[in-house]
C-alpha cells in the first residue's frame, strides 16, 4: 500500500477528512480515533446497552467511510456524522420493533439495583435514569440536552413530528428530574 496522503497524527481534522475522501484509510483511522469517544458517548446515551452502543458506533463509522464522498465540506463533518449515528440508532431500533414505545409500555423497570454513593455514581445515575425513558424520550432528550440540537433540528434528523419531539423532550426531562432528584429520608 502506498504512503498516505497526510501524516494522520499531525493533520487537522479537515485535512484528515479530505484525505479520507481520497480513500486514505490511515487518515480515516485517525479520524475514527479522534471521534470515537464522542460517537460512543452519544450512542450510549441513546441506547440502554453499552455493548449495543459500541456496535452501533462502529456501524456508523463504517457507513461514514462508505458515504464520505457525499460530504460536501469538511466543516460539516460533525453534524453529518451525528446524523449518520442517529439514523443508525433509529434503524437498529426499528429492526428490533422497539422504536418509540408509548409512555405506559416499558416504563416499569422494577428491581433496579440501589444507586451508588460514589462521585462516579452521578454518571451511573444518569445512565440508569435515561434507561428508564422510552426510546423516543431518550433520543429526543439526548439530542436536545446532550447534543444541543433545537427541536426543529431533531425533527429534521429523526423525521418525527415537531409536537412529538417537543412532547418527548418535555416528558423525558421531567422524568429525569424526578428520577434524579434527591429523595427525602
Amino acid at each position: 500500500m502506498a504512503r498516505g496522503l497526510v501524516e494522520p497524527a499531525q493533520a487537522s481534522e479537515a485535512a484528515l477528512i479530505l484525505a479520507a475522501q481520497a480513500r486514505d484509510q490511515a487518515a480515516f483511522s485517525e479520524l475514527v480515533r479522534r471521534r470515537q469517544g464522542w460517537a460512543r458517548a452519544l450512542l450510549r446515551r441513546m441506547c440502554r446497552n453499552d455493548a449495543e452502543a459500541d456496535d452501533l458506533a462502529q456501524e456508523a463509522f463504517m457507513k461514514a467511510w462508505e458515504r464520505l464522498s457525499d460530504l460536501e465540506t469538511p466543516a460539516a463533518f460533525a453534524g453529518w456524522f451525528r446524523r449518520i449515528s442517529v439514523t443508525t440508532f433509529l434503524m437498529a431500533k426499528r429492526k428490533q420493533r422497539a422504536v418509540f414505545e408509548t409512555l405506559d409500555d416499558g416504563m416499569e423497570l422494577a428491581g433496579d439495583d440501589p444507586l451508588p454513593d460514589s462521585a462516579a455514581g452521578a454518571r451511573i445515575d444518569l445512565q440508569r435514569a435515561l434507561a428508564r425513558l422510552s426510546d423516543g424520550e431518550r433520543l429526543c432528550v439526548t439530542l436536545n440536552h446532550g447534543e444541543g440540537l433545537s427541536h426543529s433540528e431533531i425533527v429534521d434528523m429523526t423525521g418525527l413530528p415537531l409536537g412529538t419531539v417537543k412532547s418527548h423532550v418535555q416528558r423525558g426531562t421531567e422524568k429525569l428530574r424526578k428520577l434524579l432528584s434527591p429523595v427525602a429520608a
